[in-house]
């Protein structure tokens, strides 16, 4: 099992928390791991993505180019530069709430997750990331989401540590999303 994935949004949309998350995860699973940031001009508002690998065996390499098996996009700059990354039959997981055209390629999975209202009925836009990473986790399995949630206080600190129940929630509610 390797799992290639793309994660890309604005500056300030937790791309790479997610990432970091996603690899620390693997980590504590006994996986292969491997994150590759990428930063736009300027971080918030700015574009932001990430690669991250997750893998049974070794890793070649942290690229992905043309052999992604899924992509996260939060905005539609995203999904326009990375839904051609993907292998046939990869899954696209696209933040419906700030995407409201369809992609190119007609051979994706596509998943339209309303990830912005979603962390809203939570009581916080901030956790929109969180939502959209529960609905990757459901479809892909890449990970167990109590390894994410285990991951937390490693990538955040401690003094983080209070934010575990509203995460928790935010994958919760992407994973019943995705279903």
């Amino acid at each position: 099992m390797e799992q290639k994935v793309i994660m890309a949004g604005f500056g300030g949309q937790g791309i790479m928390a997610i990432g970091k998350l996603l690899a620390y995860a693997g980590m504590l699973e006994g996986k292969n791991v491997t994150w590759m940031p990428s930063y736009g001009p300027e971080m918030r508002g700015g574009t932001a993505n990430c690669a991250v690998v997750v893998s049974e065996e070794e890793i070649g390499s942290p690229l992905i180019s043309k052999d992604g098996t899924a992509a996260i996009v939060m905005n539609l700059p995203s999904m326009n530069k990375f839904e051609k990354e993907l292998l046939p039959g990869g899954k696209l997981i696209i933040n419906k709430s700030l995407i409201d055209a369809e992609p190119e390629r007609k051979d994706l999975d596509v998943y339209y997750i309303p990830a912005n209202e979603l962390a809203l009925e939570l009581g916080t836009s901030k956790v929109a990331n969180m939502v959209m990473l529960g609905a990757y986790l459901e479809i892909t399995k890449a990970v167990e989401s109590e390894s994410v949630l285990k991951a937390f206080v490693k990538v955040f600190g401690e003094d983080k540590a209070d934010l575990i129940p509203l995460n928790k929630e935010a994958l919760m509610k992407g994973a019943q999303a995705a279903k």
